[in-house]
């Protein structure tokens, strides 16, 4: 009897080759993703579509970078943001002085890091700033490392930073030099990688809406035990932390949890 290759052994051989657990990913959504992803590359069989990404090192990048959901610009949320300088800024300054860890974790392109270094730079001096910043895609974060963006992405940030910490070249803006070193970028899988400890502050918004409830749950367990006591963890404006106070959070504002 000649079995059928299904999704669940598609989910299975991604895994062993890339190690992304699709299973931890809510299994509709992403499905669907996958399916049109392969029709735009003219697949219609799982197997045929992985057979050909074992082969094409490109053809796999492409997976990866799109099944990680690269959605992302400075300044997005701005009501956020500003409730971050005005508000979370003055609460860290005061509980952990002048130097913190700051983890951005998904960060795709680097808009989001390099925003928090930015604002960061109002209030302390660039040589006290240091940002950890995380992907899965090594595509999107060879790309954050060079710091060249598109005028459209940067349509949310203040001009301040704008005039500030970019130079205007003739088909974007190159970020400027000492903000990109206050930025360190690593490859980072949420889902099967070691956490960092001691930060200060996790920002990670608009990533674990994609998970299934039970790895959400995990990741946010993860993050609290990343934190040092009275943390701050930042996160999207689509989410919630339905257990904060199971997990150790306390509503700390819209969008900010404090760990308890």
């Amino acid at each position: 009897m000649i079995m059928t290759y299904d999704y669940e052994n598609f989910k299975q051989d991604v895994y062993k080759l890339t190690n992304i657990n699709l299973s931890l990913y809510k299994e509709r959504q992403m499905k669907r993703r996958i399916e049109s992803l392969m029709n735009r590359k003219g697949y219609t069989a799982f197997d045929d579509y992985f057979h050909a990404m074992q082969k094409d090192p490109a053809l796999l990048r492409s997976f990866v970078s799109y099944l990680t959901i690269n959605v992302s610009e400075f300044y997005r949320n701005p009501k956020q943001w500003e409730l971050f300088e005005q508000q979370i800024i003055p609460y860290m300054k005061k509980r952990f002085g002048n130097r913190f860890n700051i983890w951005s974790a998904a960060c795709s392109t680097g808009d989001e890091p390099y925003t928090i270094a930015m604002i960061l730079a109002k209030h302390f001096p660039l040589s006290q700033i240091h940002i950890y910043a995380t992907d899965i895609d090594e595509d999107v974060l060879n790309f954050a490392k060079k710091g060249f963006y598109s005028a459209r992405s940067l349509e949310r940030l203040p001009r301040e930073f704008l005039k500030t910490h970019f130079t205007k070249q003739s088909n974007g803006y190159q970020i400027n030099s000492d903000i990109k070193a206050c930025v360190e970028f690593r490859k980072h899988n949420l889902l099967e990688d070691k956490y960092p400890m001691g930060m200060h502050m996790i920002v990670c918004r608009n990533v674990v809406i994609y998970f299934t409830d039970e790895a959400k749950d995990e990741v946010y367990h993860k993050f609290n035990k990343s934190l040092v006591n009275q943390g701050i963890l930042f996160i999207g404006s689509t989410e919630q932390i339905i257990h904060a106070k199971e997990i150790g959070f306390s509503a700390a504002d819209s969008f900010f949890y404090q760990k308890m």
